[in-house]
């Protein structure tokens, strides 16, 4: 399982972690947190130090309920962190965390390297075209409706078959507009309950019949920290907990806050495994 990254090859047979930047005034953790250049590459440059192996940003809040922002307004916010990130980090493999095209282009255009989409396309139905014509590899998450409707539509019959069914007619739909290197995201948090997402993480390894590598983002989530009943700022402990199980059953990216420890757990499940 290798993936082009603007050259790069990176294989994830052996998982990797994917570190999180929120350049958004809401995100449910780190909202607001980055409010300089200083503090956007010192973050970055500790998440590399960590370990991590792709850098996430994202400048649109998919939590519920998030507020609207317009696709200017993701532009204003996304494009300068991008442009400043690969100007002292040349190297980095960016991720652009948005589920609109013309954000996507600008992006890549700029040296982002992959497209993390949280609708699979269903948003924007230019975006697989743009991801196909710049030839990066391409994210897809299960979600229904969008972030402003999804905790609405929650009804499966069966959450996992359902799923499945989803993504492989995204999968498809991905193959036909010439997309090459695709990873799917089961959505934890997106059109889900709290026992629908505990549903997904028993049965992650039956996403294994796509034969496409696996991406976990259940970073200090309320899948973690309601189940505990504590806050997203008490929910490291949890994450981890939730990370190695996903290891366990095949995610071959943990997409985190926090680097260093979910660096650690996949070193230790490398030399469990070995």
């Amino acid at each position: 399982m290798t993936i082009n990254c603007n050259g790069q090859l990176i294989d994830l047979k052996a998982p990797k972690v994917m570190g999180i930047l929120n350049i958004t005034p809401n995100s449910f953790f780190d909202g607001g947190t980055y409010k300089n250049e200083a503090d956007i590459l010192s973050k970055v440059e500790k998440m590399l130090v960590d370990g991590a192996t792709f850098i996430d940003v994202g400048a649109y809040s998919s939590k519920p309920n998030a507020e609207f922002v317009s696709v200017q307004e993701e532009i204003n916010r996304i494009l300068p962190v991008v442009a400043l990130i690969m100007k002292l980090f040349p190297e980095v493999i960016l991720s652009i965390d948005t589920f609109r095209s013309e954000v996507a282009r600008i992006s890549i255009e700029s040296g982002a390297a992959i497209i993390n989409d949280i609708s699979a396309g269903k948003l924007d139905e230019k975006m697989m075209e743009t991801v196909a014509k710049a030839r990066v590899p391409y994210i897809m998450m299960h979600m229904k409706g969008n972030p402003q409707t999804m905790q609405t539509l929650t009804d499966y019959d069966n959450i996992v078959k359902e799923m499945i069914l989803y993504f492989s007619e995204r999968v498809f739909e991905a193959r036909r507009h010439g997309i090459s290197d695709l990873i799917i995201d089961p959505g934890f948090g997106f059109a889900k309950t709290l026992d629908q997402n505990f549903e997904v993480i028993r049965k992650l390894e039956d996403f294994q019949m796509l034969d496409l590598p696996l991406l976990a983002g259940i970073s200090r989530k309320s899948m973690v920290y309601k189940t505990l009943e504590n806050s997203p700022e008490e929910a490291l402990n949890g994450t981890t907990v939730l990370n190695t199980i996903s290891l366990s059953k095949g995610a071959n990216i943990l997409r985190v806050h926090d680097v260093k420890e979910a660096v650690e757990t996949v070193k230790l499940w490398n030399k469990l495994k070995k």
